[in-house]
């Protein structure tokens, strides 16, 4: 009994293909969890779709994908000044983000970061000129900019990428490749025509493993179905049931990242208002599961257990039956599966 991802590999790879398509240059990135399918799997991926270059996050990621995936290896993390050192193969190419980090890199393969509009990291207008006698020292791979995902002050991507362009180039600095990051197809050709000399490439996760959400999906096994009365005591805290009902145990509790949630940004006074209430209902021990059950999600019972989470059915609700499967809307990026199945389109 598991919590299985199911993955429509016919309908998720041929997403990938399309990205592909719309992405000249493409550097597939696999970070964190592998985007919910695991390190080695995107690895296998990337290879199939002959990319050159996988991007990662950290060196220690690097470090365990350099056995899975023959290409370059771009670390996105940018490299710090007396950082623990990390053994990698000379196909590893460090993210740096300032001058003295440059000048601690004597040697190697860099990109260099400049600081977007993200405003995370990355070398500032004014440090560009102490890039040139730097620069000497490494092998520039290229330059890069982290863009934001959202522009609700109206901002235009392509002119932020435009005018660092311009400042590298009056910088006299090097412009024969640009990393980019959340550029639409249509931006990126549209400054590939304003810089024909400059290969632009795009590092690009989500959209390349997550952007057809149909291709996948969790399924949490049904392992036991109790019958419970009103008043009835169940669970490690005995809270007492406050109605007739069952109580479904499913595979799935926070080992696999159930109950977990990334924060998130709300806009608008109807958002606002339904994280409140969901903020109330919790102060009082009801949180709504992800698992759905006839047509609905589920409330937890009580808080998530490490493997299995334990639901409330109210007893107008026919039960499942153990062995049955529930789906379960779970974020990729914080879920670890049992296992997962490859099957094809129905």
């Amino acid at each position: 009994m598991a919590l299985t991802l199911y993955v429509d590999t016919a309908r998720w790879r041929a997403h990938q293909q399309s990205v592909v398509d719309q992405f000249p240059g493409i550097v597939p990135v696999c970070k964190g969890n592998g985007y919910g399918f695991g390190h080695e799997r995107l690895a296998d991926e990337a290879t199939r779709l002959r990319a050159d270059m996988l991007a990662v996050g950290t060196t220690y990621e690097a470090a365990r994908i350099k056995d899975f995936f023959g290409g370059d290896l771009l670390v996105l993390t940018p490299y710090r000044l007396g950082e623990e050192p990390v053994p990698l193969p000379d196909r590893a190419i460090r993210s740096v983000s300032s001058v003295e980090g440059v000048r601690g890199l004597v040697g190697a393969r860099v990109v260099i970061e400049v600081m977007s509009s993200m405003r995370r990291h990355g070398v500032a207008e004014d440090d560009l000129v102490k890039l040139h006698t730097a620069i000497d020292d490494v092998r520039l791979e290229g330059f890069a900019i982290h863009l934001p995902l959202d522009r609700p002050d109206g901002s235009d991507a392509v002119e932020e990428v435009f005018t660092w362009m311009e400042r590298l180039r009056a910088a006299r600095l090097p412009l024969h490749t640009m990393f980019v990051s959340h550029l639409k197809a249509t931006e990126l050709a549209a400054l590939q025509q304003q810089f024909p000399q400059t290969r632009f490439r795009a590092r690009i996760g989500t959209l390349m493993w997550l952007g057809d959400h149909d291709a996948t999906e969790y399924r949490g096994a049904v392992l036991d179905v109790t019958r419970i009365a009103k008043g009835e005591r169940y669970g490690y805290r005995q809270e007492k049931a406050a109605a007739d009902g069952h109580l479904v145990v499913v595979a799935g509790g926070t080992s696999h990242g159930v109950g977990l949630e990334a924060p998130k940004a709300v806009h608008g006074l109807m958002p606002r208002a339904k994280g409140v209430a969901r903020a109330g209902l919790a102060t009082v021990n009801r949180n709504l599961s992800p698992f759905v059950w006839a047509g609905k999600q589920r409330w937890f019972a009580e808080p998530p257990h490490m493997q299995v989470s334990i639901l409330f059915l109210p007893g107008d609700v026919a039960p499942p039956a153990v062995g049955d499967e529930l789906v379960a809307h779970l974020r990729h990026t914080t879920t670890q599966f049992d296992r997962v199945v490859d099957r094809q389109s129905v």
